[in-house]
């Protein structure tokens, strides 16, 4: 059986609550699954950051609806 993950407490409960998975169940998970997981996370906030931050065609040109 493999070793609990060597993470700090804080960095636990932030990764728990960020990949919404109890905290248990992420000590005990294989590191390999953890990286894919936060690979996906880091894939989803750069797809939601990169849509904040390239507006529309519509908001870079100025015109607005009335």
């Amino acid at each position: 059986m493999s070793q609990p993950l060597q993470i700090s407490a804080d960095t636990a409960i932030k990764l728990s609550k960020q990949l919404g998975i109890p905290i248990e169940h992420l000590m005990h998970m294989p590191k390999h699954i953890l990286l894919q997981k936060l690979g996906e996370l880091a894939k989803a906030e750069a797809q939601g950051s990169a849509a904040t931050a390239n507006p529309s065609e519509d908001e870079a040109s100025g015109d607005k609806p009335v």
